[in-house]
């Protein structure tokens, strides 16, 4: 029987993956991490005696606190949760990506440069600890009927105002029940390396918009970026400029690696993306009238903005 410990286990992830480990007839005992544990002084003696470790969340400096802990307490086996936005959504993607595709990803996106800087430390610390073994899971966007992960939440509202590209890119969407198992079967395998956790195949651009009933509005890009760098201005804990490539171009995953373990999916793609996203309350308005609410939105907003020009030009003025 083994030890497991587990960061990030109060969230809905989190609560899934414990209750997958507690089915584990390989587990004997789990033990919880929050982020007060990853950043305390006793980390060590926390996790002392543990013979696994499940990191599913934290920032760059706590996975390090945790990973030196691991390593001066001889912790034989690390899953860490990473993100599929480690490669990046670009141009000249290849469709799918595997995992020896380079990673490269976009540096406004700060959600997926920490996901790479993560990685990073955890191959440092499997070079140092050559005797253990470190799973590293790529998921795509993770959603459930319950609750979405940040990337979800915040890509669904990036795609609500879209750049005039002549096509909308793939998109993949993998259940939270469905990466707990990956966790799972991760652990219990002690798998070592990269594996993208992801359904078969993708959604294709022109089904995704049908799936979300509410078509986007479409920009000129340049216009797109100066919105996203505003609302992120105001809103800086869901919004980023670094999402817009993300609803450009392709960066779906293949997952032969970990089905080749015997890892399967119980939601498909578009079984995934309509449990985590319910109809709007508009959804079932006519195309005509949601277009005319869009323009008065617009309006609106267009409006609110010149407001807010005017007023910072005069309180310029009145420093000046």
């Amino acid at each position: 029987m083994s030890t497991v410990v587990l960061s990030g286990a109060a969230d809905p992830l989190g609560r899934r993956v414990a209750s997958a480990l507690e089915r584990l007839a390989s587990v004997d005992r789990v033990v919880t991490l929050d982020h007060a544990d990853l950043a305390g002084a006793d980390l060590k003696s926390r996790i002392e005696g543990a013979d696994a470790i499940v990191h599913l969340d934290g920032g760059v400096d706590e996975t390090r606190s945790l990973l030196d802990a691991a390593g001066a307490v001889g912790v034989a086996h690390v899953v860490l949760l990473s993100s599929a936005t480690v490669y990046g959504a670009w141009a000249n993607n290849p469709v799918p990506l595997t995992e020896d595709a380079p990673l490269r990803p976009n540096h406004e996106l700060e959600f997926a440069v920490r996901a790479a800087e993560r990685e990073r430390l955890a191959s440092e610390w499997k070079s140092e600890h050559p005797t253990s073994t470190v799973a590293v899971l790529r998921p795509t966007v993770s959603v459930a009927d319950d609750a979405n992960g940040w990337l979800a939440n915040a890509l669904r509202d990036a795609s609500a105002v879209r750049a005039a590209e002549p096509d909308d890119p793939p998109g993949q969407f993998v259940h939270l029940d469905d990466v707990a198992s990956a966790v799972a079967i991760a652990l219990e395998q002690r798998l070592d390396g990269p594996f993208n956790v992801s359904p078969d195949g993708w959604i294709a651009g022109d089904a995704l918009r049908a799936l979300a009933a509410v078509p986007p509005v479409r920009l000129p890009t340049r216009v797109v970026r100066r919105l996203a760098l505003l609302r992120a201005r105001f809103d800086p804990q869901s919004a980023s400029p670094g999402l817009l490539p993300y609803t450009m171009h392709p960066w779906v995953v293949a997952n032969d690696r970990i089905k080749a373990i015997g890892w399967r999916t119980t939601y498909t793609n578009e079984e995934a993306y309509v449990a985590g996203h319910p109809p709007a309350p508009w959804s079932t308005v006519s195309p005509q009238r949601r277009q005319e609410l869009a323009l008065a939105g617009f309006g609106a907003l267009g409006v609110g903005l010149l407001a807010g020009i005017v007023w910072l030009i005069r309180r310029a003025s009145r420093r000046g």
